[in-house]
């Protein structure tokens, strides 16, 4: 099937993100059937769509007149059997409990047929490992990030036996939906971005238990620091930036090797400072990709300030 066919999506797990993905489905234009055990959490889940719907509606996202339509496209039912029929693609967003996914890909084997893809929206959990579904190769991690129906990234993970036409339909279909899909060439534990985010955790808690700073003073700092650089240069890039020279001499302090980093500075790729290191930079010179770094840069922190993201949300 061609992702732009896919006409009716089955949810599973009407939690934090069941709901927030329901609502991105069904603003393209897809039916979705929205499954839960709980009947309160399935109520409840359409209280939140409605309210994030208000949000979206007030910030023009969403025009209002379309409110009415995109809620009659949500389903909501705590019978799997019948929520499953007819549906394209499945999402499934359960608690992380080994467990009850177990339990749901066995389910939804049962009762999708074997082409229709099965993605899961674990954070971390190798569902390779223990889902038994039949014809292993649709089953993929599209994994979604908090709230789903704003925040644009879906990591897309296969496993290895993926079939490579379930990860470009997952990917295709991210696409649809208005996402960027970023796709692994393989699993790993809490994936890219929870995989960064573990480590910058791991650091707060270190300074919390030192007293060292306060947890305001943790936030104020990252916000008016790499919280203005990552949207611009992200977290790679910005070793471009930094010179992958000294990067290399930071990595070997810590008693670390990084090959990759190694080559390009035997290469003599430095980064900005040569105008070439990670990234390629179409033959700019270090003044003019400097430059460009320097304007969104300013225009990003004065349009972060007018909105007041420096204070506490």
């Amino acid at each position: 099937m061609d992702p732009g066919d896919v006409k009716k999506t089955l949810v599973v797990g009407a939690g934090v993100m069941g709901f927030s993905i329901s609502l991105t489905l069904a603003r393209v234009g897809i039916e979705v059937a929205l499954a839960d055990v709980d009947d309160q959490v399935l109520s409840h889940a359409l209280q939140l769509i409605e309210a994030s719907l208000e949000v979206l509606t007030e910030s023009g996202k969403v025009d209002r007149d379309d409110v009415e339509a995109i809620l009659d496209r949500i389903h909501t039912s705590t019978d799997l059997e019948a929520a499953s029929e007819g549906a394209d693609f499945v999402i499934e967003a359960v608690p992380e409990v080994p467990e009850i996914k177990k339990e749901i890909f066995t389910r939804l084997s049962e009762l999708c047929p074997g082409d229709v893809v099965i993605a899961s929206n674990t954070s971390g959990l190798d569902i390779f490992d223990f889902a038994e579904v039949s014809n292993p190769g649709r089953l993929v991690i599209a994994h979604w990030f908090n709230p789903p129906h704003i925040i644009p990234l879906v990591e897309v993970v296969p496993g290895p036996l993926t079939a490579p036409e379930a990860v470009e339909f997952t990917a295709s279909f991210m696409e649809r939906l208005g996402k960027v899909p970023v796709v692994m060439k393989g699993f790993t534990r809490a994936f890219i971005v929870n995989k960064i985010q573990n480590f910058i955790s791991m650091a707060v808690f270190d300074l919390l238990g030192s007293g060292l700073a306060t947890p305001e003073d943790i936030d104020k700092a990252v916000k008016s620091s790499i919280g203005i650089r990552m949207p611009v240069i992200g977290v790679v890039q910005s070793m471009d930036f930094t010179g992958l020279d000294l990067a290399l001499d930071v990595i070997k302090s810590y008693g670390l090797s990084v090959p990759f980093i190694e080559k390009k500075v035997n290469e003599g790729r430095l980064g900005v400072k040569t105008a070439k290191g990670i990234y390629e930079y179409g033959g700019r010179g270090e003044l003019e990709i400097l430059a460009k770094r320097d304007r969104l840069f300013l225009e990003l922190l004065d349009r972060l300030d007018e909105m007041g993201t420096f204070n506490p949300v």
